[in-house]
């Protein structure tokens, strides 16, 4: 996707990562031309794929990562749709 983006198109994706979770998925954002990607974490018990809850950190093109506390996927995905729609035109 990243290699047929056009003008005005906004990419985001989403690294899994368990070590030097911020560095790889920068360098995945950047690898694939994201416009921001969702870093999820397995640090805290009870986040990642296996449980109901989830912690996640966004960062933009300006490598600037924002920091979410760990809650419900339900509470996880509007903070993911608030964040992007506060930056869209």
């Amino acid at each position: 996707m990243g290699l047929l983006k056009q003008p005005g198109q906004f990419l985001v994706g989403f690294a899994l990562e368990t070590d030097n979770e911020l560095r790889h998925a920068r360098e995945k954002m950047k690898k694939k031309n994201f416009d921001f990607i969702i870093l999820n974490s397995l640090q805290d018990k009870g986040a990642g794929f296996l449980g109901d809850n989830n912690k996640i950190t966004i960062i933009g093109k300006d490598n600037k990562p924002t920091g979410f506390e760990l809650k419900s996927k339900q509470q996880t995905a509007l903070d993911i749709i608030q964040y992007l729609d506060n930056l869209l035109p």
